[in-house]
């Protein structure tokens, strides 16, 4: 096959990325980016020597694949118009802002036989692919993802933008489903939840306590766990692993600990799920998160929201007859 034709839909502070790696990949053409601010899209299409376009509909006939980087409540509307054109989608995660809409875009996908991939970037880490090759049954998790206050993707609250990333990778590794939920959220800085912490029990035991902010005074990406006699700390900005397993003397009783770091090579996981995105519209192997998979993760992170929601609510409504 020739080189795939492709078109970035979007290109903000995410999306620009997305159109220097296909501008830089030998298998792509990046025919042109759309972005509703005609001055962003000439200066990104400039830079990487294509086309600008304000409006997606003008990508029509001109591409094989488009990657939709803009606001997450216009995934759905954009992602159905493109795949019933015979159009391959990439969307950045979460799929979508409510679940019908994410069902809109997977039954596109079907009824039109296009290739609908789900922006997990984390999947693409270098040490989340490494850890995947150890895990065997987790028990406990301790995921935090802190960030600065931005001004990008205030279209939905911290638990689609930051925290879906922990929900996704650890739903991944776990082959359970979440049983009860429990969680507290609160809006600082814009009108919707700004930091939130959720407790996921699976039905199999497994624990998982999740921490998302965007108003953090520092950047952490960092995902603990435990399995059986053994400790694992992942690091997503480092890309790197620290294991600490117990290991039985047999002239004493006391367990000796061994510790051993894993450094795979550093790789940008964006150019590894974009090579994926395209090796799998060419059939070379499955979607690496297909839709029904992003679908599943933003069904948690609905879930979490409602929660925590729910208890800001109760928090706010103040004491009830009975109370006083």
């Amino acid at each position: 096959m020739d080189k795939i034709r492709v078109g970035v839909i979007g290109v903000g502070s995410l999306g620009q990325h997305h159109a220097r790696v296909y501008a830089s990949l030998p298998e792509a053409e990046l025919v042109g980016v759309v972005d509703t601010l005609p001055e962003r899209a000439d200066e990104v299409a400039a830079r990487f020597e294509t086309r600008a376009f304000s409006d997606y509909t003008e990508l029509f006939g001109k591409v094989d694949a488009v990657n939709i980087a803009a606001p997450t409540t216009l995934h759905a509307k954009i992602g159905v118009h493109c795949l019933k054109e015979g159009i391959h989608v990439l969307a950045e995660k979460p799929i979508s802002h409510t679940l019908e809409a994410a069902d809109q875009l997977i039954q596109a996908a079907r009824e039109n036989d296009r290739v609908l991939q789900i922006g997990h970037l984390e999947r693409f880490n270098p040490a989340v692919v490494a850890l995947r090759e150890i895990i065997t049954r987790p028990r406990f998790f301790e995921a935090h993802r802190m960030g600065l206050f931005s001004p990008r993707s205030l279209d939905v609250d911290v638990i689609l933008d930051l925290m879906i990333h922990d929900l996704d990778i650890i739903s991944l590794l776990v082959p359970s489903t979440a049983e009860k939920i429990t969680a507290v959220g609160i809006a600082i800085l814009s009108n919707r939840i700004d930091i939130a912490n959720a407790r996921i029990q699976f039905a199999d035991g497994c624990v998982a306590n999740v921490t998302a902010s965007r108003v953090s005074m520092e950047k952490v990406r960092k995902l603990r766990l435990f399995q059986k006699q053994e400790y694992i700390s992942l690091d997503y900005t480092r890309q790197d692993l620290a294991v600490f397993s117990l290991k039985q003397n047999a002239g004493t009783r006391i367990p000796e600990i061994i510790n051993r770091k894993i450094e795979p090579e550093k790789k940008e996981p964006l150019v590894l799920e974009l090579i994926s995105f395209l090796e799998a519209i060419r059939g070379a192997h499955p979607v690496a998160c297909s839709g029904e998979e992003g679908l599943c993760s933003l069904s948690l992170a609905m879930q979490v929201r409602e929660q925590a929601e729910n208890a800001q609510a109760r928090e706010f409504s103040g004491p009830s007859d009975g109370d006083i």
